[in-house]
């Protein structure tokens, strides 16, 4: 016979101020799922995805590491639970990157001459004063923009 799954999740003390956010943001994130792609390119389809993934790792990382408005004990849940990137979250604690979109952003190996995404060269260094990424539609996020 087969086990019954239960919702047995002891939610830590806190949970309840920052539940309707991520609920609102989960609620975000099924309707960029299910929109349509007619139109658009085929890595345009995912970008809205990217964004509020982004949004979602950055509110609880801006709550534990600037406001300290939570416990690590709900930071920790929050980042096991699956409701924010912990290597995202790494990487925006090293200088240069505070203010990364994404983590393919910074992969060579998915760039052209094995460098990184133009979304990371300063605004002042480029040619081209608007450039969208291919991978996230970022637009830069470089540290010194």
């Amino acid at each position: 016979m087969p086990k019954i799954k239960t919702n047995r999740i002891k939610y830590p003390n806190g949970w309840e101020l920052i539940e309707p956010t991520l609920r609102e943001l989960e609620a975000k994130m099924r309707e960029a799922e299910n929109d349509t792609h007619d139109g658009k390119r085929k890595c345009e389809a995912l970008w809205p995805i990217f964004r509020i993934a982004h949004q979602k790792s950055r509110y609880i990382y801006d709550l534990y590491h600037r406001r300290k408005e939570i416990s690590k004990e709900l930071y920790e849940f929050c980042l096991d639970q699956g409701y924010a990137d912990r290597n995202l979250i790494a990487k925006w604690k090293k200088p240069g990157y505070e203010r990364l979109c994404c983590l393919r952003c910074m992969q060579p190996r998915d760039h052209n001459f094995a460098t990184t995404c133009v979304c990371r060269v300063p605004k002042h260094l480029r040619e081209e004063k608007v450039i969208e990424c291919v991978h996230c539609g970022c637009r830069g996020c470089a540290s010194g923009d």
